[in-house]
């Protein structure tokens, strides 16, 4: 027996009444991130020159540009999207930009070679604004923008994926696998093969394919989360599934065990399948799920480090890395012991907005960029950007629970999940509570495919917090069945439940 389910929850809308679409409320929030990023990039360049000088504001000003161009959008096309999810993508991604640009003024913009006379006034005349990693950094957030328009203007509804998923999940697996089959020359960077390189350019395709998996998991588990459900043996108080029902989940960790074999990046492997097990315990709302899965992974992970040297070496610089510091012969674990003394040289409140020395972390501006936040801002700052994250997460599952189609509670809970993973996992590794992996800090991190990316997943969150918050036409088709009745009804707010057989 098949059944489709159409959730009506309580979204605070009642048919036919007027509702607030709180856009005032976000333009002025995101005036507020501007703010800030003006004013940390200003407190950097008087730090670094001891002048103000009137191209400090140049690179917020136009920064200021592709976010307010975000906005227009938003009023135009998700009226009634959530007010905080864009001023928060924002924020996070202009204090990126100014911080790699404050990294240029103490780096050679073209060789990337650290040359501290850059950062005087004198220097300063020697690193132009179009140059370096920071403007690059600012093309990047055009070209997001735009796709986070196509988004908007062509997807007006977010079920339209579903109608896709088979394909999309098949287009995912191949953006995948494809770095694996590809010359180690143009796809691997530090022991993992992760990127596509086609000259001075570089793809990292598992950033895009996570979206594109997350299509499909979502489609699959709305179909057969009632199978999943079924009740099988029950040990230690908790009901485990039968085990023909454990293929979809073995299908998912053999993929993994393949990326970990042929791609060697355990961050990649555990954001799959952590991806696909979060979203099986959404949907079936069943513990032993998440047991299986950690017990499967930790298997995994074992068996792929007693394997693979790379996976090894990672593994004794976390355990060990004072060791290891300016180790002469083997791995050297200087990047996670620089990123450490930075943090701590910051303390509770930093040393002050370009008065730290973050440049001496290598990869300062991509896998170890919050390591230089942490130095400069100290811990209270630090904590406030990850507050920013979380505000992120939580307002992307608040979505997923106010929209009424149950394919849509899944595909927003599994967004905001899959950021929060990645999150953890890199703070997770630059802190010293995990091993490195190579995922990269959404929004901040140097780099294009993690930028795209994750404002993909931020527009893709403003259409479902659109359809969840937009009232009811009248008389307009309700998702679930039935039409929008012409006068507020006093079940409007009560958590329905539509089930078709």
């Amino acid at each position: 027996m098949t059944a489709s389910v159409s959730v009506s929850g309580p979204t605070g809308a009642t048919s036919g009444s007027r509702r607030r679409t709180r856009r005032g409320t976000e333009l002025a929030l995101l005036l507020l991130a501007l703010l800030i990023i003006m004013g940390f990039y200003a407190a950097c360049d008087i730090a670094l020159t001891q002048q103000v000088t009137s191209s400090v504001f140049m690179l917020p000003l136009l920064l200021s540009i592709p976010f307010l161009i975000a906005h227009v959008l938003v009023r135009a096309f998700a009226p009634y999207a959530d007010p905080i999810l864009l001023p928060c993508a924002a924020l996070l991604t202009g204090m990126g930009v100014v911080f790699i640009r404050r990294l240029d003024l103490v780096n050679d913009p073209y060789d990337n070679i650290l040359r501290p006379d850059l950062a005087t006034a004198a220097g300063r005349a020697e690193v132009p604004l179009f140059s370096g990693q920071g403007i690059r950094q600012y093309w990047y957030v055009v070209i997001a923008i735009i796709l986070f328009a196509l988004v908007l203007g062509f997807l007006k509804d977010h079920r339209i994926l579903s109608r896709y998923a088979y394909t999309l999940g098949l287009a995912g697996l191949i953006l995948v696998a494809l770095p694996a089959v590809l010359p180690a020359s143009i796809s691997e960077v530090n022991g993992s093969k992760l990127w596509i390189r086609f000259g001075a350019f570089s793809v990292q395709p598992s950033e895009f394919a996570k979206l594109l998996l997350l299509s499909f998991f979502s489609y699959y588990l709305v179909r057969k989360r009632e199978v999943l459900s079924l009740e099988g043996k029950k040990i230690l108080g908790m009901v485990f599934p039968r085990g023909r029902d454990l293929a979809p989940v073995l299908a998912v960790w053999g993929a993994s065990i393949l990326i970990l074999v042929f791609e060697k990046d355990l961050g990649t492997s555990l954001m799959y399948f952590g991806l696909f097990v979060s979203m099986l315990y959404i949907a079936t709302e069943r513990t032993s799920w998440i047991v299986i899965g950690l017990g499967l992974f930790v298997g995994a992970a074992v068996l792929a480090h007693s394997l693979f040297e790379n996976l090894q070496t990672r593994v004794a610089i976390w355990a060990d890395p004072w060791s290891l510091y300016h180790a002469q012969e083997g791995p050297s674990s200087d990047q996670l012991v620089e990123g450490l003394i930075g943090m701590g040289t910051g303390g509770l409140f930093g040393t002050g907005p370009g008065q730290g020395q973050p440049e001496k972390v290598p990869y300062a501006s991509s896998d170890f960029i919050i390591t230089g936040f942490g130095e400069e801002i100290g811990l209270i700052g630090t904590t406030a950007m990850l507050l920013v994250y979380m505000m992120i997460i939580g307002r992307g599952i608040k979505a997923g629970l106010m929209v009424r189609d149950a394919f849509g509670k899944l595909l927003a809970a599994g967004a905001a999940f899959t950021m929060g993973l990645q999150v953890f996992v890199i703070v997770g590794g630059v802190t010293k509570l995990i091993p490195l992996t190579g995922l990269t800090t959404p929004f901040l991190s140097y780099g294009g495919s993690s930028l795209l990316a994750n404002w993909l997943v931020i527009a893709l969150l403003i259409r479902i917090s659109d359809t969840a918050r937009r009232p009811p036409a009248a008389g307009a088709p309700v998702p679930g069945g039935g039409t929008g009745p012409a006068k507020p009804d006093r079940l409007d707010h009560a958590p329905t439940e539509v089930i078709k057989l």
